[in-house]
């Protein structure tokens, strides 16, 4: 019985790092040469946010510091910026949710919004600081409108493909 829940923990450790992956990689890949007028979600943050959020265990902190400083090097983001913010949420996502297995969806998602807007807001404002370009602030907007808008999505997808649910009150004491 452990090896069956350790063999599965590590298991879906793994697939949070290949779909991690996946995603970076699409995102690089050059679909359109052209300027985009809107930014795509970050599927990155959504996809780390529910399984932290949902099972913990699966998203060990130095694996999703590894992928977020990965994806700002790749992406050519300021290195370490968007991927501490992105791991201050994460791990707030982590920590939050102990036990209180009753809390509805909107509230799960309406904090992911707050969270999302946090990021944003607080990105901007420590670039300004460091006299650095933010880019413009309508990406920076349609980016985080879209995460929070396709959460859900990421949400089902997590819940019925890779079947990532909540724990169970006795799941609690399986993981020690």
């Amino acid at each position: 019985m452990a090896d069956a829940h350790q063999s599965r923990l590590w298991a879906m450790r793994g697939m949070y790092l290949l779909l991690c992956l996946l995603i970076v990689f699409f995102d690089l890949l050059p679909l359109r040469t052209t300027p985009m007028a809107w930014a795509p979600p970050d599927l990155l943050l959504a996809l780390s946010f529910v399984w932290s959020e949902r099972r913990p265990d699966y998203v060990p902190t130095f694996a999703a510091a590894t992928v977020f400083l990965l994806a700002d090097f790749l992406l050519q983001r300021p290195p370490g910026l968007w991927a501490a913010l992105s791991l201050i949420v994460v791990e707030w996502a982590r920590s939050h949710d102990r036990g209180h297995h009753e809390r509805g969806f909107a509230v799960e998602w309406l904090g992911f919004a707050g969270a999302m807007i946090a990021m944003v807001v607080a990105y901007r404002l420590i670039m300004a600081i460091t006299v650095a370009d933010p880019g413009p602030l309508h990406l920076a907007a349609t980016q985080a409108g879209f995460t929070i808008l396709i959460y859900p999505l990421v949400v089902l997808v997590s819940h019925f493909i890779f079947r990532v649910r909540r724990l169970a009150p006795g799941d609690l004491e399986a993981l020690g």
